[in-house]
Parts: structure tokens; sequence; C-alpha cells
């Protein structure tokens, strides 16, 4: 470096040289033993340089360091002095300096003042914007009055990036000097109304820092912000949401209270034996009453729901979740479960990210159980995973759990045991116990698996399952004393004190059970009593209370010995507790008031706990904020308001437009017919249903009239439109319009109302589709189409129509394709456990037989039923249907839409004597992965008549109902069909050796037995079958032992084997087994089993 760097170097040298010290510490940049005095001496000296490149590089070495951490602080005199520099690159590195230091430093910074406000009037933009942001960093109260009219010049400056900083610098202001608030709203109030994307999230984030109660500064500006949201940037876009959805809790109405009326009408004819006069009654009050108003969605409330939704597709984790819990907040219950895609698409994200995300699925896990349903295996645990996302998964799969799909929780809840964190294995274990408490049917075979896992080498897992199983035990102990007996037996070798302490609770209060072991426990605890934790001992407390209560003659004394080893224990717990039991079970002197109660004290009947989710309760905080994250009230947080009883009035949001600019232009009328004409494409979303197209345009057209009138809005509102034909122009092939219904009926309704003076021009010319040739020609072209971001379903799903696996292989996949089975290009649904699943080796001995292999054997076929029933139920009873009955039977036959289908004959009768017209299905609201094949439309049954057809339905192996309406010509009736468990399979036929080989593989968990009495008229083998085939629809295996009885069938939907056996011995009595892979299906197979055979 010459001249002024090389003479500092050489002054350096030649003062190093005269004092003879040596040549240290005199490196420009100092070293760690260099003086304070000497420290940046060279950067001082390069900003005095009159050379605008040394003033640059000096500037360039101090925002670095600034950017390191490093304190700088000592630079800011020299620094200042060159706010002044002609150069713009050394100004705006100035700038950035003054901002961080501008606090520390305050009375230096004051005497830049009067430089901070000429830069405030120079012509560059980004020198403007910087001297404003560093006035606002000088927290100085006597410079608010220059701040503030800085403020109000910025607010109306040319940039719109000088406009934004001036809404960063409000909240500065306003803490700085709080009595500046009604300036600032005014200057806010300004801020709202610009209509540069670049500004309105800044003016947003304002206006929620100093006035977020002000909702009226939002209403001229409500549409204008929907249209402009997808154009904000990220940071933008999640302060708007945010806004906007507590905006929406105060403008509109609840979208879901339709479902209350809907409950209501559909209890209205809930009870069958309901007397005729109270039937009277009631018609005679609902006519009194006036008919209840039928919920219709406020346009704007659609608008906002519309033009948020493209925004799930954003790679910005914060801006997604904020429109999930928009929608969760504001949205009609059937429409928020396209955000389940979103969300999911997330948890490839970082582990940060995850945590959050997960924090929120598993809250909405309890309050909307089916959205999650069809991606549950993208909640399984991965090995890489963290531990606290392990644990989050955890609880979402147990939140989750049905009886459809339990089967596969289960079986990923065996691999997890074996994990070596003993953290996730007690956590996996617990979620077991929840599993089996909420859902009835796998309780016992939760409670097998448990019991099993006590034998387990890893002691950590003997001692989660004995916390568990007592938990258990308690919802049902009468049936159980040989577990509690095997526990018992486990005290000596388990040293963990939770689980000591779990046993011998169990074995006090169910003392009477095991009245031989409980004594001899008591004895044991006893003798090392010293050593035990303060949990076990005062568990050894209680037992000795209550087995001296139950038992004195044997435990007496051993009760008087643990409480005199107690009495000198060194916690102080220990010893109250000592000295109250001593008083109630064995007082010196007479018993005492509460000593006669000693027995309902401690043996006091005790509800059984209650296994929620820690989730439960956080439905109370806002979805995606602080305090839903740490599960308590954080600082600034404000609770959503709730909806208001009556809709607030809607035209506040309109604005006024002067007449000239309602006039349309030549060339706008050229490219609104442009666009009318042109083709419609697929729907964003493919299971969302679209809204047409008509509804879209009218929407835009009448929210961009009603807004505030300028030439620069209507083009922000054609740019957008624009944008979207541009998409729409980037695909291949146009393809064919399909009729589709609106979103919701409300949404239709309220927007067609409000929309029909608008929709008359553009309706003829959209109702013309293109021509089906041109679709059908090219089918190759069709099947290289892009899948969107989050469209993770089959595009033709609407239609009903399958795409084949060949053309679905040829799909470009996007980034949530990675674990999804092109293959098959619906929805991933949880399907019944594969036949291919291979058992963990270190728990086959514990949890044995969870899955079956070879399923498909070809010594295995489908025969005819043994039995038919004739018995038919009762589907619409004629009251309800004002005259027209239905009735159901199952035939057990093949059916003929599909062998997957269960069928169903449905018989009509009219008792009424005019005719019933247009009887067919109308929506169908089933159960996730369940499917309903319709019956043709019936044109007309006349009176006195009756008519039986046959309609299929998919139950995906679950009791589940489907729930689906029967509709005439001017009514809609709620019906349900629900099958019983024996409905639900074929009988087939096979050899007694595949039988047994079969059955081998169906143990543990995948078995259940009971034990039932046959009465001896019935004990012989036609009666046996007979009432078998009657329940279920298997058919007989021979057998080669006597008083053994088999039967074999398989699931309709799945094809999953179903084992049965009953065994009678000579007293009668008859031990059932159920073997299957559906352990739902088979803990309620074994209890109609044991009904139907203990018939008289």
């Amino acid at each position: 470096m010459s001249n002024g760097g090389g003479s500092y170097n050489a002054q350096n040298d030649s003062r190093a040289g005269s004092t003879g010290e040596p040549d240290i510490g005199t490196e420009p940049t100092g070293g760690f033993f260099s003086a304070d005095y000497k420290k940046h001496d060279d950067l001082k000296q390069m900003l005095d340089s009159n050379k605008d490149n040394l003033k640059l590089e000096a500037m360039k070495r101090i925002v670095g360091m600034v950017a390191k951490g490093k304190d700088a602080s000592d630079l800011f005199a020299a620094v200042v002095k060159n706010v002044v520099s002609k150069n713009i690159e050394v100004k705006k590195l100035v700038y950035v300096y003054l901002v961080r230091y501008a606090e520390e430093q305050q009375d230096l910074a004051l005497l830049s003042i009067a430089t901070f406000q000429r830069a405030l009037k120079d012509p560059n933009q980004l020198i403007r914007a910087s001297a404003l942001r560093v006035l606002s960093s000088i927290r100085v109260p006597v410079i608010v009055p220059i701040m503030m009219l800085a403020l109000k010049d910025s607010v109306v400056d040319m940039s719109p990036y000088v406009r934004k900083t001036a809404a960063h610098a409000i909240p500065k202001l306003y803490s700085l000097d709080p009595e500046q608030k009604d300036q600032l709203i005014q200057v806010i109030e300004k801020l709202l109304a610009d209509k540069t994307t670049l500004v309105v999230g800044s003016a947003v984030m304002a206006f929620e820092e100093l006035c977020p109660d002000r909702i009226d500064l939002i209403h001229k500006n409500y549409r204008k912000l929907c249209n402009l949201l997808v154009d904000v940037e990220e940071w933008g876009q999640v302060v708007i949401i945010n806004m906007l959805t507590r905006y929406a809790r105060t403008q509109f109405l609840d979208p879901n209270q339709q479902d209350a009326v809907a409950d209501d009408d559909k209890n209205f004819y809930g009870d069958e034996d309901e007397k005729d006069s109270e039937e009277e009654e009631d018609d005679d009050e609902k006519e009194k009453t006036p008919p209840k108003k039928p919920y219709m969605m406020d346009p704007d409330h659609r608008l906002l729901l519309r033009n948020t939704k493209p925004l799930l597709q954003s790679r910005n984790a914060a801006v997604v979740m904020a429109v999930a819990q928009l929608y969760h907040h504001i949205a009609p219950k059937s429409e928020v479960g396209l955000v389940a895609k979103a969300l999911v698409r997330l948890l490839r994200s970082h582990r940060e990210i995850q945590h959050v995300v997960l924090s929120n699925v598993a809250t909405l896990t309890t309050i909307r159980k089916g959205m999650f349903e069809p991606y549950l295996k993208s909640f399984f645990v991965r090995p890489s995973d963290p531990i606290h996302v392990r644990t989050l998964k955890l609880e979402i799969l147990t939140n989750l759990a049905t009886e459809t799909s339990i089967s596969t929780i289960l079986r990923e809840f065996q691999t997890y045991v074996t994990s070596s964190d003993k953290d996730f294995v007690a956590a996996t274990i617990q979620a077991i116990g929840r599993c089996a408490s909420s859902i009835s049917e796998v309780t016992e075979t939760c409670l097998n698996g448990l019991v099993g896992l006590l034998s387990n080498r890893n002691e950590y897992v003997v001692a989660e399952s004995v916390v568990v199983i007592k938990k258990l035990l308690q919802m049902q102990p009468d049936s159980h004393s040989e577990i509690i007996q095997h526990m018992a037996k486990l005290a000596d070798s388990i040293t963990v004190p939770m689980a000591r302490a779990s046993i011998l609770w169990m074995v006090g209060e169910y003392s009477d059970r095991v009245p031989k072991i409980a004594p001899d426990l008591l004895r044991k605890m006893a003798k090392n009593f010293i050593n035990e934790e303060d949990i076990v001992k005062l568990q050894i407390l209680n037992l000795a209370a209550k087995l001296c209560i139950t038992n004195p003659k044997q435990t007496k004394l051993l009760c008087q010995y643990v409480l005199n080893l107690a009495k000198y224990d060194q916690n102080y717990d220990i010893r109250d507790r000592a000295r109250f039991i001593r008083q109630l079970v064995s007082p010196a002197g007479e018993k005492g008031a509460l000593g006669k109660h000693a027995k309902k004290i401690f043996l006091a009947s005790k509800p059984a706990p209650v296994l929620d989710s820690s989730f439960k309760d956080r439905d109370q905080w806002q979805l995606g904020s602080l305090s839903h994250m740490i599960n308590q009230r954080a600082s600034g947080y404000s609770p959503l308001p709730d909806y208001p009883e009556t809709a607030p009035d809607p035209t506040v949001r309109n604005v006024e437009v002067n007449p000239w600019e309602q006039v349309p232009m030549p060339w706008a009328e050229k490219t609104h017919k442009k666009k009318a004409g042109k083709p419609k494409k697929e729907a964003f979303y493919s299971d969302e249903e679209e809204e047409s197209e008509s509804e879209s345009d009218s929407e835009e057209s009448s929210s961009s009239s009603s807004e505030s009138g300028s030439e620069s809005e209507s083009d922000d509102d054609s740019k957008s439109e624009s944008g979207s034909d541009k998409e729409k122009k980037s695909d291949e092939e146009p393809e064919s319009s399909s009729s589709s219904s609106s979103e919701s009926e409300s949404s239709s309704e309220s927007e067609s109302e409000s929309e029909s003076e608008s929709e008359t021009d553009t309706k003829p010319q959209k109702k013309t589709p293109p021509p089906k040739t041109k679709s059908s020609a090219k089918p190759k072209k069709e099947a290289k189409q892009e899948v969107s971001l989050l469209d993770l379903d089959d595009k033709n799903k609407e239609n009903g129509e399958s795409v084949p696996s060949q053309a679905a292989e040829e799909n470009d996949t996007t980034l949530l394709d990675t674990e999804v089975d092109m293959s098959n290009t619906s929805a991933p649904v949880p399907a019944p456990a594969s036949a291919l699943d291979v058992l963990s080796p270190s728990l086959a001995s514990d949890l044995q037989g969870l899955s079956i292999n070879d399923k498909k054997d070809t010594a295995i076929s489908v025969t005819t039923p043994m039995f038919v029933s004739t018995t038919s139920h009762e589907l619409l009873h004629r009251m309800t249907g004002e005259g027209l009955a239905a009735n159901y039977r199952f035939t057990r036959g093949t059916c003929i839409y599909s062998t997957s289908m269960v069928p169903v004959e449905v018989t009509f009768t009219n008792h009424t004597d005019s005719p019933v017209c247009n009887i067919r299905i109308g929506d169908k609201k089933l159960q996730a992965g369940m499917t309903l094949q319709e019956f043709p439309e019936i044109p007309s049954l006349p009176g006195g008549g009756s008519m039986s057809v046959s309609i299929g339905i998919d139950f995906k192996d679950t009791i589940q109902p489907a729930n689906f309406q029967i509709c005439t010509q001017d009514r809609k009736y709620n019906v349900s069909i629900k099958p019983p468990v024996g409905e639900l399979f074929q009988a087939v036929t096979m050899s007694e050796a595949d039988f047994t080989a079969q059955q081998s593989k169906l143990t543990g968990m995948n078995e259940n037995s009971g034990k039932v009495s046959i009465p001896s008229q019935h004990n012989n083998s036609k009666t046996i079958t007979a009432r078998m085939s009657e329940l279920a629809n298997v058919a007989p295996v021979s057998s080669s032992q006597d008083g053994l009885y088999r039967f074999a069938g398989k699931t309709v939907s799945g094809g999953t084997l179903l084992l049965v056996t009953v065994k009678v011995g000579e007293d009668n009595s008859a031990n059932i087994t159920v073997n299957c892979e559906l352990m739902a299906i088979c803990s309620m197979l074994v209890k109609e089993v044991k009904q139907k055979m203990s018939q008289a």
C-alpha cells in the first residue's frame, strides 16, 4: 500500500527503532498485547484520508467487525465525520454503522442531526431511507419533533422503500414518546392506504404494534390487502394473515354454526318410540317459532379464504403455518382439511421447523382427527429424529389411533420399544397404554402385550410397562388377578423406584384378590425398608396400613414394625405419614372418630386415571403462537376474539368510486372477452371442490370496483389476474372443463346473490366447453402433466376416473412426492396392516405374530356362504321419510360392482297413495378410504309399491358406519348403514394343515380368546356350525379331533385372513380363539361368538 498506508507503517518502524523496543504489536489490526491507545489507529487514519478508496476499505472492515460481533464503538467519532462524504458507497456503509451505534453514542450522533436532515432530501432513495433509519435509532426525547416531521415527509415519499422504512420507524418513535400516538395513527392510516406490496406489510406491522384495536382503519383496505397478499414479501404475509385472522373473527359470523342447525334437524326424528301426541306438539311449536335463517358466508370472508389458499404452496414455513392457523380458526370445517398436505410437507424441513409444526399438528389431531388420518405414515419415527421430535410424533400417532389404524400403529410401536433411547422407550410404552385406554377393542391385546414386555431384558422397558399396566388395571381389575400376581413376583427383580411403588400400590389396593401374596410381599419390603427410595417407602406404609385393616392376624406385627422404622426416617414426609397411619390403624387407646372410618379412608374405590393427550387443552391458545408452544400465556399475547352473534354491517368495507372510473375501456372489454373464452383449468387442489370461474371473476370485478378509486389499484388487480393467466398458459394442453360443485353451499349462495349482476355478461361465454376429442386424442401429454407442490391426490378423483399406473409413473413429481407411492395416485390412506411386515427379532418373544406372511395362498379359495340372512334392518322410517320407508339386508354374495365391496340389498316401500319420484343417493359423508357405489335412480315408485335395488360399500374392514343421503324429487334424508362385524368377511375353504400353518403365524397380539358355557342341548356339531355361520360369513374347516371346530374366512376389502377355533370340553365349556391381523375385529368377534354360543 502506497502513500498513506506506506507512511503509516514507516512511522511505526522508525518509532520502534528509536526506542529500542522489540518490534511487536505494531501490525495495523493490533494484537492481543497491543496498547489500548493504538487500537484501530490504522482505521482512523484511513477514515481521515482524502481518498475515497481508503475510506471505503476502512468502512468495509469496520462493518465486517460489527457483523462478527466485535466492539467498534470507539470509532464512532471517526466514522460520523464521513456522513457528509460524496461517495455513495461510503455514505451507505456509514449509515449502516450509525444505525448500530447511534443509541450508544447519542451525544455524538446529535451533532450530526443537521446532516441527517439534509440526507432526507437526497436524490438517492437508499440514502433517504438510511437517514430516516438513523434518526429513529437515536433514542433522545429532544429530537421527537424532528423525527415526527421527517416521518410525515417520508410517508408521502415517491419511493416505496422510503415509505417502508417510515413504517418501521413508527414503533420506535412510539416507544420513545407514547404521547405521539394520535399523530402516528394518522400516519399509519396513510400507509395502510398504500397500494404497493413493498409497503403494506410494514404498514400492517406498525398497525399491530401501535393500535391493533382500531379495526376501523382496516375496513376500507380489507379487500385490497386480500388481493395484494400473494405478492407481498414473506415476512409481510405472516403479519397480514395474523391481522386478518383477528379481523375475520370480529367481522364475520361463525362459518360452522350451520353444523349445529343440521344436528338439530337430524335429531328431530331421532326417537323412533316417540308418541304421536308429542310429535304433534313438536309440529305445533315448530310452526309457531320462525324458521332459522340458514348461514350464508360473507363474500369478503370467502375472498380471504380464497386468496390465502395459494400461500400453502409457499417455501416459507412461517407463511404456511400462518395460513394453517387462519383456516383452523375461521374456515368451515369441510375446508380445513386442505392444510394437512402443506403441514406434512413441512416435516421435511429442519428440526426446529419440524418441532413447531408437529406441536401444532398435535393440537389439531385432538380436535380434527380425521384431517391427518390419510397421512399416518408421515408421522412414523425415523432413526435420525431427535428425542423432542420423536415424542411429538408419538403423541400424534396416539391421537390418530382408530379401530382401523390401531394395528398399524401398534406394529410401529413394537419396533420403537427396541430402541436404545430410554426416554423414547418409556414414551412409546405410555403411548401403547393410551391407545389401550381409548380403544376398548384392543385393551386386552395391549395389556397382554405389555405383560409380555415384563420379561424383557431391558429394565427400563419392564419398569415403564409396570407403571402403564397399573393404570390399565384400574379400569377393570376384577378380571386380571393373574397379572397382579405376576407383577407382585417381579418386585424382587425390578429396581426402578416408580415401578416398585406401582407394584406395591396395586397389591395393596387389590389385596383381597391376592390374599396369600400380599403379606409375603410386605414382609420382603419391610426387610429392606431403610434402603428404599422415598416414593417406595410411602407405598410400603400404605400397603402395611391396608393389610392391617383387611388381614390384621397376619400383618399387624409387620405393620407396627414398618411404622417404627418410618418413625425415625430422615424424610419428614415419611415420618408424618407414619404418625398419621399409626393413629388410624393401631391407636394406643380407643379408636377415635377417624379410626372408625379407616377402612373407608384407605380402601375407598378410586376412579381410573384418564390418559388424555397433553395437547388437549392447548386449543385455548391461538395456533402457531408462542403461547401455544409453551402452553402458557406469553408476554404480549392477546386471545382471539369470539365470533359476533349478529353479522356486522358489511358495507363498511365498500369504497366510493369516481363515476369516470366505472366507464369500461375498450381494451379492458377485449381482455375480458378473451379471458371468458378460455377453457377452465384444473383446481389448485384436486381434493378441494373448485369454485366456478364465473364466481371468481365476478368476485374480482366487484371487489375491485368497490375499492378506493385510483388507476394504480386497478392496475394491481389486473396484474394479479394476468399472473394467473400466465400460469394457465404454461401448461402443455388445455384440459376439458368439468362440472363441479362450489366449495360450500353457503359460499355459492352468498356469492351468487351479491354478484348476480356482474355474472350476466360472462356466463354464456363460459358455459361452452372445449371439444372433448382434443383431450382424448392425446392421453400421453395429459399423463406427463406436472403435479403441483401440494397436490398429492388423484387429479381425476372428482370425476371418479382412475389413472393407469403407467401414466402415473410418467408424472413429473415434486418435493412432496418423495414418500408417496406413485403407482397409486390417490391420497395416502392408512390401509390395513401389510402382510409382508416383518417382526423385530428382539421382541419376537414378547409381542409375537403381528403380521401374517403368504396371505394369498393358492390353497385358500373363496366359497359360497353357508347361510344368508333374510332379516332386514331399518334404513329409513316411514314417519321420517314422509311415507317412504327403506330397509336393507346383507346378501353375503359377490358384489356386482367390485370384489372389495360388501353387497347390500335396499328395499324401498311407498306407504302413501301418491308416487315418489327420483329416488337416488345424494351426498356421501364416508370415513377416509371408504367408497359407496350408488344404485341407478328410480324414476317413480307408485303408491303402495315396493322395489329392491343393490348397492356396494367398501367398509375398509371396519365397522364404521357409511353415512349418506337418500334423495327424492324434493326431499333429502340422512341415513346410515353400520355393518355387523360378521358381514365384513367372505367364506373361504382350506385344509386342516393350511389352517394350522396360518394360525401359527397369527399369535400374540393377533390372537384373542375367551371362555363360554354352551347349553347341553346345543352342544353338537350341527348347532355350533349353524350358529357360527349365522354370526359371520365363514366356512367350516375339516378337523380330525372330536370337539374341535374350525372356521375360516377373509375380509372382503383387504383380504385379511380370519381363523376361528371352538374347542368344546366335557363339561360343556368351550374355549373360543380368534386369529386375525385386524386386532379390533378380532376382539369384537370374540365377544359376539361368546354371546351367540351361550344362548339357550
